[in-house]
């Protein structure tokens, strides 16, 4: 058997070799390749106006030659013309898409998520460009329609956290968590996260959340925190952790329950915010829960690529208005 060993520049050159080849696909150098690419995510069974809504394939023609621009599609039912990009963050937009397919794609290829700074420099646009892009992907990364999670038979994960007013030599800086952001996320173990913004972590507001998105037949886990207790009974069973003091707690409870998910999802989330983005404002914070969710309930471990989580982040434009 062979063992190699790389030292860390190896696998550095080796992960840059990875990424240069991975942009070196025409979707992020040819704008007809990217438009196609497009065409392909958003209309997966032939094209669909987005005036009328025909997609009957003998009531739409592709305009071709020189009185018709490239992908350019003519619709009998309604008399208008469309392309893919219309409806669109894409249709007012001076970005090249092979730009925009470059940026989704660094966006969605790690966990941390990127800069807008990085994507400024990468794919050659000011900054004030890359991070307006960066927050019209965010908000197509947004569930629209969410069923409930959980289930019969199945487990859900809830925690709250806080976020924000960490150091001490800011100006404005104040002891306590009342002077934080206050974040709660409810995890299903394998599988889907959802995370909240809210301006108060009290019973209350926990309970709006939990009734309004987990099954009532679903197993509630949560750490001892009294913001679950009334809640608890409304569900099929609620089970908690001690964790205790100063790391003197239980991570695992007598029947195997655990919020470990919900807490590494926020471990993800403030490394990210910390290492990539540096800063999150209170305004924009609903939107980078949406990202790292996004990731999350679209990562690998559920057997999703870094193409395809693109493509389904991409596929969602639709929804966003420019």
């Amino acid at each position: 058997m062979r063992i190699y060993i790389l030292d860390k520049s190896s696998h550095m050159a080796h992960v840059r070799g990875m990424k240069k080849a991975t942009f070196q696909n025409p979707i992020f150098h040819n704008e007809d390749k990217a438009r196609e690419a497009l065409e392909a995510v958003r209309w997966p069974d032939g094209p669909v106006c987005p005036h009328c809504g025909n997609s009957h394939e003998d009531k739409i023609a592709k305009l071709e030659g020189k009185s018709g621009r490239p992908g350019l599609y003519w619709c009998h039912e309604c008399k208008g013309q469309f392309t893919v990009t219309v409806g669109t963050v894409f249709e007012r937009s001076k970005v090249p898409l092979t730009k925009w397919w470059m940026a989704a794609h660094m966006l969605n290829s790690g966990k941390n998520g990127v800069s807008a700074h990085e994507i400024h420099r990468t794919i050659g646009v000011t900054y004030k460009t890359a991070w307006f892009m960066m927050h019209r992907l965010r908000e197509a990364m947004i569930e629209a329609n969410p069923g409930p999670m959980g289930g019969p038979g199945s487990k859900v994960q809830a925690d709250e956290s806080y976020y924000g007013n960490t150091s001490k030599r800011a100006k404005h800086y104040r002891k306590g968590h009342r002077h934080k952001n206050k974040i709660v996320a409810l995890v299903e173990p394998k599988g889907r996260v959802r995370a909240f913004h809210v301006d108060k972590a009290n019973a209350d507001s926990v309970r709006e959340l939990l009734v309004t998105n987990v099954h009532r037949t679903s197993e509630l886990h949560t750490d001892e925190s009294k913001l679950y207790t009334l809640v608890g009974k409304e569900f099929a069973a609620h089970k908690t952790v001690e964790h205790g003091w100063n790391q003197r707690g239980y991570y695992v409870g007598k029947d195997g329950q655990t919020t470990n998910n919900v807490e590494n999802f926020f471990g993800v989330f403030k490394r990210g915010i910390k290492g990539s983005y540096v800063f999150c404002s209170e305004q924009h914070l609903h939107r980078y829960l949406a990202e790292f969710a996004f990731r999350y309930n679209n990562r690998s471990g559920l057997g999703v690529s870094d193409g395809e989580r693109t493509a389904i982040a991409l596929k969602r434009v639709s929804r966003v208005s420019a």
